[in-house]
């Protein structure tokens, strides 16, 4: 069997990811509002009645905003950290005991035949995780939202057949935006704030060593960064340490406002 995976959306706006294996169908966060997640899915030739599990990576608005919505109207379990669910207590509305499922970073479990491994991430949010998720000894993994890329982190997604991963801003246009107060900028630069084009790069040459082909950059802002900048800035770093790309290194790009492609791997 083959574990597919979509970008449904992935940006300051609003994150969704779609994850098959088998008959196993699983959201990965759903930051947008549950109708423009479900025509997503149909877009994509996807029954949204079959979804089977919504994992959330922690409680800012633009994870969680369909979240309760689309719980409701599947009926599907909402896996989250403790501290997350307390942080998403007052704003997704109620979901029933029997579908509320409270896992700790770090715990590895099952849905169906699709494993799922938990991580802690760098973020300013109560307990935020990202998440790695096997089929058929192939997996995908997927970490945005991080003021930095430690090295625990590139342990729980290194090898990866595919790996999404944020390359939230780019630092001068940050710096040069007059809707953004200090504050909020100097937040978004922290060590518990977003990812920059620059430290995407590197991070994206530290995943190729290990092994590594596929990356997805993620979670652009719309206001302090480009696709084509993005996209530039981590493929002349892979080419600066001789890669060549297409080859040794895809690097592809997951939108805001429309649905990414969709990636097949293994057989």
């Amino acid at each position: 069997m083959q574990l597919r995976f979509c970008p449904l959306y992935s940006g300051s706006s609003g994150n969704a990811l779609f994850v098959q294996y088998g008959d196993v169908r699983v959201l990965i966060d759903a930051g947008k509002s549950g109708r423009m997640i479900t025509d997503a899915l149909t877009f994509i030739g996807e029954d949204p009645g079959k979804i089977d599990a919504i994992l959330v990576t922690h409680e800012h608005s633009d994870h969680i905003a369909g979240v309760g919505i689309l719980a409701r109207k599947l009926g599907v379990p909402v896996y989250a950290t403790a501290g997350t669910w307390q942080g998403i207590a007052d704003k997704v509305g109620k979901i029933a005991p029997e579908q509320r499922r409270v896992i700790e970073a770090g715990q590895d479990f099952y849905i169906g035949s699709l494993g799922v491994d938990s991580f802690s991430i760098p973020h300013d949010a109560a307990d935020p995780v990202g998440f790695r998720l096997w089929g058929g000894g192939h997996s995908v993994a997927t970490a945005t939202d991080l003021g930095y890329f430690p090295k625990d982190l590139l342990d729980r997604v290194g090898g990866a057949d595919l790996v999404l991963l944020e390359s939230n801003h780019d630092p001068d246009m940050l710096m040069a935006n007059d809707h953004y107060s200090q504050a909020l900028k100097r937040r978004i630069l922290g060590r518990r704030g977003h990812l920059s084009n620059d430290a995407c790069a590197e991070a994206a040459v530290l995943l190729r060593e290990t092994g590594v082909r596929n990356l997805i950059l993620g979670h652009l802002s719309g206001e302090n960064n480009t696709p084509r900048l993005a996209l530039t800035t981590t493929e002349s770093r892979c080419e600066l340490e001789g890669m060549q790309m297409g080859v040794d290194i895809r690097v592809d790009i997951a939108y805001r406002d429309r649905v990414g492609g969709v990636y097949t791997i293994g057989d």
